[in-house]
């Protein structure tokens, strides 16, 4: 299990996950919304932003905007 689904960030209220967090919640994911992993993997991938400045941190995924998009896609 990634480390950052079993702690929170200071706040609480940080949008982004990791990257392996994202994938490892795909199959789970998928179920709840009847959609296939693969089309949530293209999501996570377009949801996944870089290093900050291009060199603090790791690649990380913005929840929000990725539940806006499988929202999103399940209205069509």
């Amino acid at each position: 299990i990634p480390v950052d689904l079993v702690t929170a960030s200071a706040s609480g209220l940080d949008p982004h996950i990791s990257v392996a967090a994202a994938l490892w919640q795909l199959p789970r994911i998928a179920g709840q919304r009847r959609l296939a992993e693969s089309e949530i993997a293209s999501l996570v991938t377009e949801h996944t932003e870089g290093r900050q400045w291009g060199v603090l941190g790791e690649p990380r995924v913005n929840v929000l905007t990725l539940n806006l998009a499988l929202d999103k896609l399940a209205r069509h």
